[in-house]
């Protein structure tokens, strides 16, 4: 296990896995500033860059996943809310937008382990991920139209992706919070942990998404994320196409032997 510990993104290496840690529980792990999500968005793909990774687990430490912006800053008008509205939204495109277009272009699957609040952009963060775990204790919120504002990180273009248009409607639309047995329902989360079994929930679905053969697993990734913006013939040719390239791979023939092998010991 190794372990990277400056900076506000704390990064740690279980094995063939990589966990991105948000670390100002102080703060609930707010990003509220340009230097925060930029760094977010660098570890990202610094993780892609990894050959051997397998996986990315991004969680929060302390008693919030994260929890949003920075409120006195947005009352007062500083950090983000700073400035004419041009100078908020090249800010925005600058940094905040790296994040979802580095977590967009990541080829290794990417989980969110949400261990506590995830409110604004921190909820729009954990979908943004491949796949959501959640604790026992979670809570999600899409609060930005209690805010008077609106998810300016992608989040309204990913959310009904996630739990369809009339969920995401309604979550966006009364900005109230909703705990993990009601994500768990409406499809934003795929399991639920209890609080002190989460982060082992989620390397133990890194490691199972490991045992498959890395390239597989990255063409799979990328055929689904294309299935949610092409139409059938589009996705049909580019299934052809990845699956050729995995026909002729060493990998598969090593997994169909190794499979072969597997059912021929197998006890009858």
């Amino acid at each position: 296990m190794t372990q990277d510990t400056d900076g506000l993104v704390h990064t740690e290496r279980r094995g063939d896995t990589i966990i991105l840690w948000l670390n100002r529980p102080e703060e609930l792990n707010r990003l509220s500033t340009e230097s925060q999500f930029l760094e977010l968005a660098e570890k990202i793909r610094q993780a892609n860059l990894d050959p051997s990774a397998r996986a990315l687990i991004i969680t929060g430490k302390g008693k919030a996943f994260c929890a949003g912006g920075d409120l006195h800053k947005m009352a007062n008008r500083e950090g983000f809310s700073a400035g004419t509205p041009q100078e908020v939204r090249m800010r925005y495109k600058e940094t905040i937008h790296q994040v979802p277009l580095a977590l967009n272009d990541i080829d290794i699957p990417t989980i969110a382990a949400v261990n506590g609040a995830a409110y604004g952009a921190g909820c729009d963060l954990a979908c943004m991920c491949d796949i959501r775990i959640a604790s026992s204790n979670a809570t999600f919120c899409v609060s930005f139209a209690e805010l008077g504002i609106v998810s300016g990180d992608g989040g309204s273009w990913i959310l009904p992706r996630l739990v369809g248009r009339s969920t995401a409607m309604a979550l966006t639309l009364t900005a109230s919070p909703i705990d993990a047995a009601d994500a768990m329902r409406c499809g934003l989360v795929s399991q639920v942990a209890k609080p002190e079994t989460l982060l082992e929930s989620a390397l133990a679905l890194a490691e199972k998404i490991g045992r498959h053969p890395r390239d597989a697993i990255r063409m799979s990734k990328r055929l689904l994320r294309s299935a949610e913006r092409t139409n059938l013939s589009d996705h049909l040719d580019m299934a052809a196409a990845l699956q050729a390239i995995a026909h002729a791979s060493e990998e598969h023939i090593t997994a169909v032997n190794n499979l072969i092998h597997r059912l021929q010991n197998r006890q009858p």
